[in-house]
């Protein structure tokens, strides 16, 4: 039901309920574009008694939500969601769409009327909207509206139903409390807590066996024919335009540059600093007192504790000009290294220091900076850069393909054969202009797509762009025991000491369970101890493998799981639970959110029995109308 709540309420307008507006979601997602796609209501795709969900509506939902389930499928453009994927998004988010409508229907049967003062009060309380003195301000108002293709009238209908909406929903939420037993018992179960002993036996430190004859690897070579098959190879062109690729092509005057090395004087000359701790004291008998424990060799944190009451600080890479005590600053930097000084009085107090090290000053000339300038100029403005040059290159590969690509783009080109892990024939990674997710990207695209295809340029991440043409496609083939006997031989080898792993585990977990634990009968191996885990608190040391077994286990009981470097074996030393009200604020944030369970369930219940009071009467032919007017075919496949 939490789940069901989540989709239905926190990611729809009904869940603005907590999070103030709908137009504030809009600016923190950055999905403006979706707001310039408001239009007249033409079409119906729902009805709820005399409220209407319009194409309009969803096609903007469906727009916002589409690059997060295009990133969760893997795919790199919306284009490849599957017409049958799509049309259930659709219809997810229409339920949501829907559920607004359901709860604007009962406010109007409820004669729920929110007035002028209410919203024009929540206009005012939006930051937003605030000028440098803190008040609404009407020209920054305006200007927000304006960035988003957005009119005062629908932002304040927008408001107004928000307003609404909250108004019936909170006093539902707000009803639901939890017991105190429910609390104490889900509180036992998440912090019950289980001691293991675990050891590893690992399958890289088994003794590699002795090479056998050909008819052994001949036998394991039949047995294993998916291992030795040579991969699907394709031979493609492509193109990236990317941050990387244009940077060297982006022309800086040289009085920028000079310009941008005189404003950063204070990084390219850099007078001595030096790292020093500082205690301020107001009593000259403390700061004896401190100076003498110091100067005997005590640590900084026992320095601070004899420093109660004053004021001690660090302060590396220190300059004369960051020290606001001028006496100060005169004693620091002619003091020696590693000696404590003082008792110094100066205007704030009376001082003891100790200068920890000293960096001599560094003075770098324009020639020698210009590098670091220049670098600094082309990444700031190559993503700008990539955007402009990006319709250019469109306009080049729509005009003559992949060998028109003009050179002053700063696009790179590649070409070459490879498999889907971006590896060569030679099994050595493919020199491909990108890296990252980028490189994944493109991989991705390259296989799948057909052989001749259309080059076309597609978005890909972090600012670039990429255009893909497959000229050949090899498919994966078998390869014969003579060209794969090299890899059948290691396939072998780790195998076998797989195998040896696997018995000397087994053997450690079958001695375990009759002699009370991995701790008696490891024989030297390695043991991991009082490693303690519970609900609320996962230990990562403890690999997921045995995570599924182990909450379920009791104290003596041993287990024996597998990963993906070697065998664990692991044994439960203790189970206990802790007292849940020894901590009474977790304690009450169990509870709260308990609470807060029990509302959402009221919640998603009323709007479910609005739903079977009041009907919604979908249009399906108005939903694939959409779909498609987004540029998708509506249709389902079948």
């Amino acid at each position: 039901m939490i789940s069901y709540l989540r989709r239905v309420f926190v990611e729809s307008w009904l869940g603005r309920v907590s999070a103030i507006v709908i137009f504030l979601a809009f600016i923190g997602w950055g999905v403006g574009d979706v707001l310039g796609y408001m239009g007249t209501e033409t079409d119906v795709v729902a009805k709820v008694g005399q409220n209407r969900v319009s194409s309009t509506d969803l096609g903007q939902a469906f727009q916002a939500e589409l690059p997060a389930i295009t990133k969760q499928m893997g795919v790199s453009d919306p284009s490849q969601i599957p017409p049958a994927m799509r049309r259930q998004v659709a219809h997810q988010i229409l339920q949501r769409l829907i559920g607004q409508a359901e709860l604007m229907e009962a406010a109007r049967h409820l004669n729920v009327a929110v007035p002028d003062s209410a919203v024009r009060d929540e206009v005012f309380a939006q930051p937003y909207f605030k000028g440098a003195n803190g008040q609404f301000d009407r020209n920054i108002f305006n200007a927000r509206l304006r960035e988003h293709n957005l009119n005062e009238q629908r932002f304040l209908n927008m408001i107004r139903d928000d307003l609404t909406t909250r108004t019936i929903l909170q006093p539902i939420a707000q009803a639901a409390s939890a017991s105190a037993t429910m609390a104490t018992r889900l509180s036992a179960y998440g912090l019950q807590t289980h001691v293991v002993d675990m050891l590893r036996i690992p399958f890289a430190e088994q003794p590699t066996p002795a090479t056998p004859d050909d008819a052994v690897l001949q036998r394991f070579y039949s047995n294993h024919p998916w291992l030795f098959r040579s991969p699907e190879l394709r031979h493609a062109r492509i193109v990236v335009l990317s941050p990387a690729t244009v940077a060297d092509t982006i022309i800086v005057d040289d009085k920028d540059l000079k310009r941008v090395y005189e404003e950063q004087s204070t990084r390219y000359n850099v007078p001595e600093t030096r790292d020093v701790q500082v205690v301020t004291l107001t009593d000259e008998s403390q700061a004896h007192t401190v100076a003498s424990l110091w100067e005997k060799g005590a640590d900084w944190e026992a320095v601070q504790a004899a420093a109660k009451g004053g004021a001690s600080v660090e302060m590396p890479g220190a300059r004369p000009s960051t020290i606001p005590s001028e006496t100060l600053s005169k004693a620091i930097f002619s003091a020696p290294l590693s000696l404590v000084q003082g008792p110094l009085k100066t205007e704030s107090g009376w001082v003891v220091f100790r200068v920890n090290k000293v960096i001599a000053p560094k003075s770098t000339s324009f020639e020698n900076a210009k590098q670091d300038i220049l670098n600094q100029f082309r990444k700031a403005q190559a993503p700008a850069v990539v955007s402009a040059r990006s319709r250019q290159l469109q306009d080049a590969i729509a005009g003559g393909g992949l060998d028109s690509i003009p050179t002053d783009l700063g696009a790179a080109a590649a070409a070459g054969t490879l498999d889907a892990q971006g590896n060569t024939q030679d099994r050595q990674p493919a020199p491909l202009p990108a890296s990252g997710k980028l490189r994944d990207a493109i991989l991705q695209k390259i296989f799948s797509l057909p052989k001749g295809n259309q080059p076309n340029l597609v978005e890909g991440p972090d600012n670039s762009w990429y255009a893909v043409q497959v000229d050949t496609i090899t498919p994966e083939s078998p390869r014969t025991f003579e060209q794969a006997k090299a890899d059948v031989l290691a396939a072998w080898q780790a195998e076998a000491r797989k195998h040896a792993a696997d018995e000397h585990a087994t053997s450690l977990y079958t001695a375990a369970r009759g002699k009370g634990g991995i701790t008696n009968v490891a024989g030297g191996a390695p043991i991991q101890r009082d490693l303690s885990f519970s609900r609320a608190a996962p230990n990562e040391a403890i690999p997921s493998e045995l995570m599924n077994y182990l909450p379920q286990m009791k104290a003596g009981q041993s287990i024996m799981g597998e990963d993906a470097s070697g065998f664990l074996v692991a044994t439960v030393t203790k189970v206990f639970t802790p007292d849940p009200k020894a901590d009474l604020v977790a304690f009450q944030r169990v509870k709260d959110a308990l609470s807060q369970s029990e509302g959402d369930d009221l919640v998603a219940s009323y709007v479910d029995a609005l739903a079977k009071h009041t009907p919604p009467k979908i249009d399906e032919r108005a939903v694939s109308a959409t779909l498609s007017s987004l540029g998708f075919d509506g249709t389902a496949e079948q």
